[in-house]
């Protein structure tokens, strides 16, 4: 399995940004060949973070692109700069 975190700062309106992931993002990424979970979490202080596995690392790849193409059509404002991204081999799990 393969991971990728992305984390965002500086989020305007963390209640907003998780109702459009969840409204929005959510169905997108369980099209990704291989899904097998995503995340959003709200860290506090400006931070959100997101977690996806996937079997393999073209769906964490492709995840990376649909996110880029969502926050820039649905979620400028409220995303405003772009993500720190950690992706990599899950090597242990339960």
């Amino acid at each position: 399995m393969y991971a990728v975190i992305r984390r965002y700062e500086g989020v305007a309106d963390a209640a907003e940004a998780g109702r459009r992931v969840h409204e929005g993002f959510v169905p997108l990424i369980r099209q990704v060949r291989g899904f097998v979970a995503y995340h959003f979490v709200d860290a506090g202080d400006g931070v959100m973070v997101s977690t996806g596995v996937f079997q393999d690392r073209a769906g964490a790849e492709e995840s990376t692109e649909r996110a880029a193409d969502f926050v820039r059509d649905r979620l400028a404002e409220l995303l405003p700069q772009p993500p720190q991204v950690t992706a990599g081999e899950v090597v242990a799990h339960s």
